[in-house]
């Protein structure tokens, strides 16, 4: 069987949790299975990176920089001497390396007084940069042979917009030129999160990319699975947070992970399915310090049974954003105006509902989006294309998912009474033409009892019925 795994965040902490890897890719290997691997970095080197990256352009002195070298330099070493000791010589001076060209890239940000997005894309794929050589010396010294590539050298072309760019169709061919023929003899090991443009220029694919990379790579290499290993067993019914009794959904179909992870899953990236979609590949959730669970499994058309609701999410950090004007009925283009402006302040819209009336349009947006979107609006209010906008920052929004929904009467009517019934105001609703997903806007006090409620009404706990 050809795998692609995937590897990221407390899954590849310290010298234990790698050895732990490559204990799980030791005993695919032996079975006779090609493997490729995708890494991101250790949990919160990129938070790390980002921070002082940003810091520099307007700091008033460069004191912040040592101190991040100097702890990457510690954490990376420690890791590289528990997990390959016979590769500390070795693979320490290429990580040494590495830290100068990033010490010298943070010089030049601090003398130069700007961060551009190419640089931040730059600096920000450090974290995969120290990492991925440390994985590929720990199966070297298992005996297992390996060789490390960068998301460029394994055959990502992506858009050539930065921080959030999108791999391009011509990469699957390039990925199975170069990694498709390694997969005989070694397990290559690429960094996640990034690729290049046609030119060569490095590129990020928006946080938790890795997950990405890892579907990116999966398709071209045709691969039969994509396990995305983590730290819990599987995606849950929901937030184990907010629901003590959520627990592991053992299948979902492609659309309902994608309405899931959009809507603040975080298991899996938003864009994280498609690749793996295209080509019908079947993608595992597993977690590394359980590896003998089955974890979820995530195929076209998930399996059939009786459960019309699969799971639920819950979205605090949002804001509700009401644009109300008589002056908008029956006007041609008011939408338009709404939405253009909104994508040119470069903001997110999650939910809309708009009235029959035409007189009010509802929007949800992240919350650091809100004052963007506020200005942005407030010049159609100059322009009398609408009258009044208003925002709400105590609000959550709350999406129910499952492919079941589609066609199944009263789902929406067991919804909103089980949510009336237990005193829960909702402010707004929105539905997609998929069916799959009904989402709500709650006061956030509300939010986590909306979420015990559905659980309970929908017995979200209980085992799948077949």
């Amino acid at each position: 069987m050809r795998l692609l795994m995937k590897f990221g965040g407390t899954s590849v902490a310290d010298a234990q949790c790698i050895k732990r890897i490559v204990d799980i890719l030791e005993e695919h290997h032996k079975r006779g299975d090609e493997l490729a691997v995708v890494v991101s970095a250790q949990r919160g080197v990129t938070d790390q990176l980002i921070e002082v990256a940003s810091s520099l352009a307007t700091a008033k002195d460069s004191s912040a920089i040592a101190p991040l070298i100097q702890s990457l330099s510690k954490r990376h070493m420690v890791t590289l001497e528990g997990a390959a000791p016979d590769y500390v010589q070795e693979v320490g001076s290429e990580l040494d390396e590495k830290l100068i060209n990033l010490q010298n890239i943070l010089l030049a940000i601090y003398n130069l007084r700007e961060l551009t997005p190419r640089s931040k894309d730059h600096i920000v794929s450090y974290g995969e940069r120290l990492l991925a050589p440390i994985l590929g010396a720990a199966l070297r010294q298992r005996g297992l042979a390996s060789s490390v590539l960068d998301g460029c050298e394994a055959g990502i072309l992506t858009t050539p917009q930065h921080g959030e760019s999108t791999a391009l169709p011509e990469s699957d061919e390039r990925i199975q030129k170069k990694i498709g023929v390694l997969l005989k003899k070694e397990i290559p090991v690429i960094m996640g999160f990034m690729g290049c443009t046609r030119e060569g220029v490095l590129t990020t694919l928006g946080r938790s990319g890795s997950d990405y990379s890892a579907s990116i790579i999966g398709a071209g290499i045709d691969a039969d699975e994509i396990w995305i290993w983590t730290d819990v067993d599987g995606i849950m019914t929901c937030d184990p947070r907010i629901i003590n009794d959520a627990r592991v959904m053992p299948s979902l179909s492609y659309l309902e992970v994608m309405e899931l992870s959009y809507f603040g899953a975080k298991v899996m990236h938003p864009r994280s399915i498609e690749p793996a979609m295209r080509k019908n590949i079947l993608v595992r959730v597993k977690n590394t310090f359980n590896p003998s669970h089955p974890g979820t499994m995530i195929i076209r058309n998930g399996q059939r049974h009786n459960r019309v609701v699969k799971a639920l999410t819950y979205i605090d950090k949002v804001a509700a954003i009401n644009i109300n004007g008589a002056q908008m009925i029956g006007r041609p283009g008011v939408a338009k105006a709404i939405f253009t402006i909104l994508a040119d302040h470069e903001v997110n819209v999650m939910m809309i509902s708009q009235g029959s009336s035409e007189a009010n349009i509802s929007l949800i947006v992240d919350e650091p989006h809100l004052t963007p979107a506020v200005t942005a609006l407030s010049t159609l209010m100059k322009q009398g294309i609408v009258r009044e906008v208003s925002h709400n920052h105590d609000v959550c929004a709350v999406a129910v998912v499952g492919a079941g929904m589609a066609g199944a009467p009263g789902t929406g009517g067991r919804i909103f009474t089980a949510l009336g019934k237990a005193g829960v105001n909702v402010m707004m609703i929105s539905q997609g033409s998929s069916e799959a997903n009904i989402s709500f806007v709650v006061s956030q006090d509300d939010g986590p009892r909306a979420c015990r409620v559905l659980h309970d009404e929908f017995r979200l706990s209980e085992e799948d019925d077949e």
